[in-house]
């Protein structure tokens, strides 16, 4: 399945067939959160909550693709990611974009 960020295929028609997307609600490791508190002092990356991000990334984006497929979709236009606080040690991410089908 064809995954872009661009609203539109230039040159291809298609039919849009919705919205479509797919979250996760991540939590926070307390292991991470103590080795977070301990790299803020000395500053970088840190790399246990980029890995977290990753992973919800992942997973959010394959649910989208999952509901794409249901609507017999051959790509999904405009995909965007949104993050939000869900409560002090959860957050959710959300992928989301439009489902079309090649004419």
């Amino acid at each position: 399945m064809l995954i872009i960020s661009l609203g539109y295929i230039p040159g291809r028609p298609y039919q849009v067939l919705g919205l479509v997307k797919g979250s996760v609600v991540q939590s926070k490791h307390i292991g991470r959160d103590i080795l977070a508190g301990l790299k803020t002092i000395v500053g970088g990356e840190i790399s246990g909550y980029t890995e977290m991000l990753v992973e919800a990334r992942q997973i959010a984006t394959e649910r989208m693709i999952q509901e794409a497929k249901m609507l017999k979709a051959d790509a999904i236009l405009g995909v965007r990611f949104e993050c939000a606080s869900i409560m002090q040690n959860a957050a959710e991410l959300l992928a989301y974009g439009t489902a079309v089908r090649f004419e």
